[in-house]
Parts: structure tokens; sequence; C-alpha cells
């Protein structure tokens, strides 16, 4: 009569323990790849120190991903999702020409 209670117990704890790694993030996004079309539609680089400046003149040292006001990801996070590039995320130190200033 006890193996039944003990075996509920054991499935509870491992589902539980299943969606506490779901959340924890172990299924992160993948991060946008510079060659995919929406990327090169908007100039995306994974490391702002790599824009082209002749071809995107509004850039500015000092302009990433991090401090643009679409990034969704958390200071200090080295990648976060952007709402440009869905079910992908972009690096924190990448640009792109849709950057705005954080408020």
């Amino acid at each position: 009569m006890n193996q039944p209670i003990q075996r509920r117990v054991f499935l509870m704890t491992v589902a539980a323990s299943g969606l506490t790694v779901a959340s924890s993030g172990a299924f992160a996004q993948a991060l946008v790849d510079e060659k995919d079309g929406q990327a090169v539609a908007l100039g995306y680089v994974a490391d702002a120190k790599r824009v082209d400046s002749k071809k995107f003149p509004k850039f500015a040292a000092g302009q990433n991903c991090a401090n643009c006001a679409l990034y969704q990801g958390k200071a200090g996070d080295k990648a976060g999702a952007c709402p440009l590039f869905a079910g992908k995320q972009v690096t924190a130190a990448g640009w792109c020409s849709a950057w705005a200033k954080k408020a």
C-alpha cells in the first residue's frame, strides 16, 4: 500500500523539477544569426564595434542592444529578447539600425 504513494510522490517531484528546469532558461532561445534575412535588412551585428558607420551614419559610439528601448534583457545579461527578432535573442553588445534610446 505504501508503494503507490511513493510512486505518486516520485512522479510529482519529477514533474515539478522539470518545470523548474524549463522556467530557469535551460531551453534558452537561439541567438540571431547575422546572416538571417531580418538581421541583414536591419544591419544587425552581434558586436557594435563592427558597425559599418559609412553604411549606417546614424550609429554613434556607445549605442548597443543593451541600451536600446527594444531590448528586453535584464541589466547585465549577455543576451536578451528583441521584438524585431521573434523567438530569438540579440547580444547585449549588438546593434541594428532600429536602435532607439532607452527612456
